[in-house]
């Protein structure tokens, strides 16, 4: 008789000790939902300035408006948080961004190793390639080094543009101005045949009632970083990987979405890329 009772209680503890077993395996492990926690956020704050049309200037009534603050809302939008976006000077926003004041930066800032060493960015969200223009009236060729061969080409003097030119174009005839606007006119007046300049203001120029019409975008876009920059990105303190994970999901969904290219299309008269 006792050795049946010692039996019944050796299976009542292993029977509870399996049912404990299945009980913790089925609970979530204490670290994912910490993860899940830390990257919830009631509101997101974004610094950006207000002198740098498209991307972010105040319009014709004092509202902030641009590329990168109704991008900055789109990105708020997709991570189910409230969007606080507030102007600083230009020269200040990454000392505020590093005092806490802000959880990012939208400016138009291009990735470098100088900002790389006192913050972080997401993925790039903006590239800005160079672009030829040329006269509406003129052959068409193709833009390419040997086409190009014996073509004048202006373009702003001590520019990444000269020196794309210089390295790669070697056989054009290269004028080098002392602006870009230097360059335009020197192309509406038929001193060169081209001009090579940053894409986003040529396309504004073309568009746009300074050159009266007299010309358009040649060719397509270069991109190469080592000239023209490695894109424009959003800065996050180094310290909040999270919060860099959670933006950079953010921004996939809003090109996903078809947002992004809705974007583009509003703030630039014409296709840059």
């Amino acid at each position: 008789m006792r050795r049946r009772q010692h039996l019944l209680i050796v299976m009542l503890i292993v029977l509870i000790a399996a049912g404990g077993s299945r009980l913790a395996a089925q609970s979530p492990p204490p670290e994912s939902s910490t993860a899940e926690e830390a990257t919830r956020r009631l509101v997101l704050r974004f610094l950006t300035d207000g002198d740098f049309p498209p991307f972010n200037y105040f319009d014709e009534e004092g509202v902030l408006t641009g590329f990168n603050v109704d991008l900055a809302r789109a990105i708020c939008l997709e991570t189910n948080t409230s969007c606080d976006i507030q102007v600083r000077p230009w020269d200040t926003l990454m000392h505020a961004l590093n005092r806490g004041d802000a959880d990012a930066v939208i400016a138009g800032h291009k990735v470098s190793a100088t900002l790389l060493r006192s913050v972080d960015f997401t993925e790039r969200y903006f590239h800005t390639p160079a672009r030829f223009a040329g006269r509406r009236d003129a052959e068409q060729v193709e833009i390419t080094p040997e086409d190009l061969d014996g073509k004048r080409i202006g373009v702003a003097r001590g520019t990444a543009h000269e020196a794309y030119l210089k390295a790669f174009f070697r056989y054009s005839v290269i004028r080098e101005l002392d602006s870009p606007e230097l360059a335009r006119d020197a192309l509406t007046s038929g001193e060169v045949d081209l001009v090579f300049d940053d894409g986003i203001s040529l396309g504004f120029w073309v568009a746009g009632t300074a050159s009266r019409e007299c010309c358009e975008l040649k060719g397509g876009a270069f991109h190469e970083p080592k000239f023209f920059g490695d894109g424009l990105a959003i800065a996050v303190p180094k310290r909040d990987q999270q919060l860099k994970s959670l933006i950079n999901q953010a921004l996939k969904r809003v090109r996903a979405s078809g947002r992004y290219e809705e974007l583009v299309l509003r703030y630039f008269p014409i296709r840059i890329y």
